[in-house]
């Protein structure tokens, strides 16, 4: 079950009205994970500061379960994200960051139990 919080700030104005789905169906595919699974936010026009600079940029936090535990996995799963993220958001890729987070199934919750026991 994959997580994407996507923070930019870039105001909401210029961003794909179905950016949130574009980035479910290209998690899906990426990390290997049914759609239906996949859960994604997107944050727009946020104060943010990368690299000490304030220019337009974006982070992405990808949390799952069992695809994106090592570094092998995360660096084919970062040029894709990366190749989704600079052709949606028009930014160049040294304005975007990628944070992955493995998560172990007790730690999501899901119809009042977590998902070890769905």
């Amino acid at each position: 079950m994959p997580f994407l919080d996507l923070e930019t700030s870039l105001p909401a104005a210029q961003l794909a009205p179905d950016l949130g789905q574009k980035l479910c169906a290209a998690a899906a595919s990426i990390l290997g994970k049914p759609v239906d699974r996949v859960n994604v936010t997107v944050k727009s026009g946020l104060p943010m500061v990368i690299g000490g600079s304030a220019a337009p940029c974006a982070q992405l936090l990808v949390s799952s379960i069992a695809v994106v535990g090592s570094a092998e996995q995360n660096r084919g799963h970062s040029a894709k994200f990366f190749e989704v993220l600079t052709k949606e958001l028009g930014l160049g890729p040294d304005r975007i960051l990628i944070r992955f987070y493995p998560l172990e199934a007790w730690q999501i919750g899901k119809n009042g139990t977590v998902m070890t026991f769905l």
